[in-house]
């Protein structure tokens, strides 16, 4: 039995605004609702229509004016008219050669649940990266360093392990594949127990704080990770944000670094997020001369950001990066052998 209209629409608003990269407090207003009436539903199927009679829809918790208006016209046998606007502002329009690199992605090596800062369980990321035609999606919830992100310690990595042991019986033949975005420490130590980054499926290593350290400094920390055995992916690699206050790019001896991801197999990544974009077109291009392989991921935070792939792949079209060498457009077979070199 499918879920009600109401939920589903609701759900639907709210991954076209997370697509639109709208702000977080208006998706988490129609998650709330959807939840809420889910609720109401289990518990007493005839309180809803009851309530829309009664005009108390807002009686529910999580309600507010703008979901109670989409659940009573969906309750009154209409399209919300909330959803068919957000329906009808399509998604950027992708250039030929970009739709090429969309359609041999498989996968994605860098998304985020709510284990950390990301705003959907588990489950409804696979299933939104299922429904986006994908065959597996590496889960990367941030490091316990990155305490404002709420980073998994051990034991919440451990428990988080197990659970995605059981979706993907549940999920098969699609496959949650284990990881983290570990923080790059200060000294190249990356911030987790080696024995569980052991244990992982994937590993995507990235800098968040001193991000404006020297140059020899910095690239002798981004040297120390890329070296590590564990490392498998190298994260949004300058760290500039380029909308909003913006942050300038770190600096680092790029050819060094690129060098070292190339002689270890480590991938650099082409980061999707439209306030990332990283890196920039230039080291992009240097990172192919250097023979480095490549992730084109969307670090998604919810469902609809899943979407934002297209982005990475114009980056890649536009810096010539050959296919060939994107390790998500591999199966997921060949995906672990690289991973597990």
């Amino acid at each position: 039995m499918g879920e009600p209209e109401a939920v589903s629409a609701l759900r639907r608003i709210a991954y076209l605004l997370e697509r639109q990269h709208a702000d977080s407090y208006r998706v988490r207003a129609f998650r709330r609702a959807a939840d809420a009436v889910a609720a109401a539903e289990e518990q007493d199927p005839g309180r809803l229509p009851a309530l829309h009679a009664a005009g108390r829809l807002r009686d529910l918790e999580g309600v507010g004016e703008r979901t109670a208006a989409v659940i009573a016209e969906v309750l009154d046998g209409r399209r919300p008219a909330y959803l068919a606007e957000l329906e009808s502002v399509a998604p950027p329009a992708t250039s030929g050669a970009a739709d090429g690199y969309l359609q041999a992605l498989i996968g994605d090596c860098h998304s985020h649940s709510d284990w950390s800062d990301g705003g959907s369980d588990v489950k409804t990321m696979a299933e939104a990266a299922m429904a986006f035609g994908h065959r597996y999606l590496v889960l990367t919830d941030h490091s316990p360093r990155l305490t404002v992100a709420h980073g998994l310690d051990a034991g919440r990595l451990v428990a988080q392990l197990d659970l995605v042991a059981r979706l993907n019986e549940e999920l098969a033949p699609f496959r949650i594949l284990t990881g983290i975005e570990v923080d790059i420490l200060e000294d190249g130590g990356l911030d987790q127990d080696v024995g569980l980054l052991a244990d992982l499926d994937v590993v995507v290593a990235s800098v968040h704080s001193k991000l404006s350290m020297d140059q020899a400094s910095m690239t002798r920390r981004m040297l120390a990770a890329i070296e590590s055995p564990h490392t498998d992916i190298l994260g949004h690699c300058t760290g500039r944000k380029i909308v909003g206050r913006g942050r300038l790019p770190s600096t680092f001896d790029a050819g060094s670094v690129f060098e070292a991801c190339a002689s270890t197999g480590t991938a650099v990544e082409i980061n999707s997020r439209p306030e990332r974009r990283d890196p920039p077109h230039d080291l992009l291009v240097q990172a192919v001369d250097a023979g480095c392989l490549f992730s084109i991921d969307t670090d998604a935070h919810a469902p609809g950001q899943l979407e934002w792939l297209w982005m990475g792949c114009e980056q890649a079209a536009e810096a010539s990066v050959p296919v060939e060498r994107i390790v998500n457009s591999w199966d997921v077979d060949r995906l672990l052998a690289w991973a597990d070199r």
